[in-house]
């Protein structure tokens, strides 16, 4: 599985991959970040893993946290936290489809936070796009 969060908002993109091989992993970091305006696709930022070793076909700017330093990535690694309640670590992915990935994915950025007083990550990234005048896409 891939995900992006918005550091921000906290609004989360996750899919699947098929596999963990660099050319498949920069395909769909891309493909994550289409529909999204140009000036809602400042940078990522991502662990050292091999499968990120083409991250320039990304098409976005790349920043790598330093090896064995989670926490630089701290909003990614809390919302795979909150994935992981519903796909325990033991859980078999295989048996997991991409549908009901995005309705986890769908009740994450619809759950109200304290840190966004209450509001949902899906309506403060609603908001920001209107922030800087970006069109909202009608698919994330």
């Amino acid at each position: 599985m891939h995900t992006e969060i918005e550091r921000k908002t906290g609004f989360t993109m996750a899919t699947f991959l098929k596999t963990l091989k660099a050319e498949e992993t920069a395909k769909v970091a891309s493909q994550m970040y289409r529909n999204l305006p140009p000036e809602a696709k400042r940078s990522t930022t991502l662990d050292n893993g091999k499968e990120f070793a083409k991250h320039k076909k990304i098409g976005i700017p790349t920043f790598f946290a330093d090896p064995y330093s989670s926490w630089q990535r701290g909003t990614n690694e809390n919302t795979n936290g909150l994935i992981r309640r519903y796909l325990p670590k033991k859980a078999d992915f295989s048996k997991v489809t991409q549908s009901e990935l995005d309705d986890i994915i769908w009740e994450i950025n619809n759950r109200p936070r304290k840190r966004l007083g209450f509001y949902t990550p899906k309506e403060m990234f609603e908001k920001e796009l209107l922030t800087i005048g970006a069109r909202i896409p009608t698919r994330m």
